[in-house]
């Protein structure tokens, strides 16, 4: 077991706060644990959307759940949406005698439901599987090549953390996107998600992927839109302004965990993944996400214009600017691109990140900081701080 004692307080923060705590998070990353983890101890009662005892016992929801008092959790929301009006109705009661803790595996933008019925009264907890903070700084490499998904990165060895992640894939898109609704061939999304995993840390063309799948580039950006929605994929946006020079508008993909990337990529080892052309965009991804959890992923971009310089990572916190560049060396430089985006943006500072552990400074307003420390060095500048209370509402 790895323990999660900051997003446990985070959740059970927001279930004072908030009559609707959502718990967001792919499949397998760990939610129900977490769930059940908060319930221990309470007054509370629990429903499994993928138990069919559960699925009989809400058939008539209103009935079910009126007489519940404490704490109502609800596994696999996103099962059965038609629940939402009623959690509404429930929730709007004064005083209201319980509060409702859901789980879903696709964002309320793939399952239609919880954002409408719920509006004003769901505050939403993003989740994915562990990260350097919950497994610490020695578990680096494992995490790094596993992934942070709880069975693939607590397997007793390398090949069956791998055989995990294949399966899971194929899982996936046979059965679990079905429950979702989503009928769309399974093998046309995994020739996407593998496409994907090739542009992991590229600006994405959607034309130029339906070219080489077939497909228009509607349908690709569609199939593109689904895997972003389940939580697998992510679009990380780009930053633009007036500035007097032609930015990217185009997002960035990342195959979002790690170890799925290099499932899809066939890297079954750490001397596979040193050996990859990969290498450098499977890093920059793995940083990207660590900061995207420090940070809020409403708070982070890039940032490149069609002249060539470019920012990794643009974040904003505390009303100013802070750049992060990622690089897999052990001794990164100033380059030009960070010069540029330090004039350009106005940036507070910007952070070079590398694997070691070493902090020194590289010029004005640019240090170098290795992964370990790197979420040291946010708080230090208040980028996290609004986190544990944060309260999200859809409107």
């Amino acid at each position: 077991m790895v323990e999660r004692p900051e997003l446990r307080a985070r959740v059970e923060h927001l279930l004072r706060q908030s009559p609707v705590v959502s718990l967001l998070g792919p499949r397998q990353c760990g939610k129900t644990t977490l769930a059940r983890a908060v319930a221990r101890g309470r007054r509370a009662e629990l429903f499994d959307l993928e138990d069919p005892v559960s699925r009989r016992r809400l058939e008539s929801p209103m009935t079910a759940l009126e007489t519940l008092r404490g704490l109502v959790v609800i596994d696999e929301a996103q099962l059965a949406p038609e629940l939402m009006p009623v959690i509404r109705v429930l929730v709007d009661r004064r005083p209201a005698p319980a509060r409702f803790l859901l789980t879903g595996s696709a964002s309320p933008d793939l399952v239609r439901g919880a954002s409408e019925s719920l509006a004003g009264r769901v505050a939403f907890v993003p989740m994915a599987g562990f990260d350097l903070s919950e497994v610490g700084a020695a578990s680096l490499r494992r995490l790094w090549l596993r992934g942070g998904l709880p069975r693939s990165y607590l397997a007793r060895s390398e090949a069956d953390s791998f055989r995990w992640r294949e399966d899971f894939v194929t899982t996936f898109l046979e059965r679990d996107l079905r429950r979702f609704g989503v009928l769309l061939s399974p093998q046309a999304l995994r020739r996407l998600w593998s496409m994907v995993a090739h542009y992991h840390g590229q600006q994405w063309n959607a034309s130029e992927v339906g070219r080489s799948l077939g497909e228009a580039h509607t349908t690709v950006k569609r199939h593109l839109d689904v895997l972003t929605g389940a939580l697998v994929v992510r679009q990380l946006q780009p930053w633009f302004e007036n500035l007097g020079k032609r930015q990217v508008k185009s997002p960035k993909v990342y195959i979002r965990d790690s170890g799925l990337l290099h499932a899809l990529l066939g890297l079954g080892t750490f001397s596979a993944l040193e050996g990859s052309p990969r290498l450098g965009a499977s890093w920059e991804g793995f940083v990207v996400e660590e900061v995207i959890r420090a940070a809020g992923e409403r708070n982070v971009y890039f940032w490149a214009t069609q002249a060539g310089a470019e920012l990794d990572l643009l974040v904003l916190a505390g009303g100013r600017r802070w750049g992060i560049e990622v690089k897999y060396s052990d001794a990164p430089a100033v380059t030009k691109s960070m010069r540029v985006a330090l004039a350009d943006l106005d940036l507070a500072h910007l952070w070079v990140v590398h694997p070691g552990s070493a902090r020194y400074p590289l010029d004005e307003k640019i240090d170098a900081v290795g992964i370990r420390e790197l979420g040291a060095t946010l708080r230090a500048v208040g980028i996290g701080d609004h986190l544990p209370g944060e309260r999200r509402r859809q409107r």
